[in-house]
C-alpha cells in the first residue's frame, strides 16, 4: 500500500467512511501520491483542537460550516463529535440553522453593500431571525457561529458586524480567529470529501 492510499484510510476512518469512500478529487491526490494529502489529514483532524475553543464548540462550528457547504459526510461526522462532546439535539438543530439563516443573511447584505444605494438601507429586510434572539447556544457562540458563517460566504458586512458584535460581548481575537479558521479547513476538507 502505498503512502498517500495509507494517508486517504487513516483520513476516512477518522471520518467515518467506508475505506472504499472516493471522490473525483481524492482520486486525483491519491494518484499523484500527493504531499497535500498529509496536511489534508492533519488540517482536518486539527478541526477538533483549540486552545480557545472547546470540543464541543469546535465541533459545532465544524457543523455548521458543513451544513453551509451542503456536506452530508461532513455534516455526519461533525453532528456525531459534537454529541459525543455533549451537544443536544436543540445545539445540533441550531447549529445547523445558523448556517441556512446566515446564508440567507450573507447574500441579502452583500447585496446591500455591494449597490451601496442608501435607498436599499431604507427598506425593512423582512427576514426572519428568531433564532438570533434567543440562542440555545447562547448569544455569544451564535455570533462566533455567525461569524464563521459569513467568512465562509464571503461577506464583509456581516463579518465586520458580527466581529464587532463578538468584541463588545468581550470574546478574545484569538477565540474568533479560531472559529473562522476551522470553517476555513472544514471548507477546504470538503473539496475533497463530499
Amino acid at each position: 500500500m502505498s503512502e498517500s492510499t495509507e494517508i486517504v484510510q487513516e483520513l476516512l476512518e477518522t471520518t467515518g467512511l467506508d475505506k472504499t469512500y472516493r471522490t473525483p478529487a481524492l482520486n486525483l491526490l491519491e494518484a499523484g501520491e500527493s504531499r497535500y494529502l498529509r496536511d489534508l489529514k492533519l488540517n482536518f483532524t486539527s478541526t477538533l483542537t483549540s486552545e480557545h475553543l472547546s470540543a464541543k464548540e469546535c465541533a459545532l462550528l465544524g457543523l455548521s460550516t458543513a451544513a453551509n457547504n451542503q456536506n452530508a459526510p461532513l455534516i455526519a461526522y461533525y453532528t456525531n463529535v459534537a454529541k459525543q462532546n455533549d451537544a443536544t439535539d436543540a445545539d445540533v438543530a441550531e447549529a445547523v440553522g445558523c448556517a441556512s439563516l446566515l446564508a440567507s443573511n450573507n447574500i441579502f447584505y452583500r447585496f446591500r453593500h455591494f449597490t451601496q444605494k442608501e435607498k436599499y438601507t431604507q427598506i425593512p429586510a423582512r427576514i426572519r431571525m428568531q433564532l438570533m434572539m434567543k440562542p440555545v447556544t447562547g448569544k455569544e457562540f451564535f455570533e462566533l457561529m455567525s461569524l464563521a458563517i459569513s467568512a465562509v460566504n464571503g461577506c464583509e458586512m456581516c463579518v465586520n458586524a458580527h466581529e464587532d458584535s463578538l468584541i463588545k460581548l468581550g470574546t478574545t481575537e484569538e477565540r474568533i480567529f479560531d472559529a473562522v479558521r476551522i470553517a476555513s479547513l472544514v471548507t477546504a476538507t470538503g473539496k475533497i470529501i463530499f
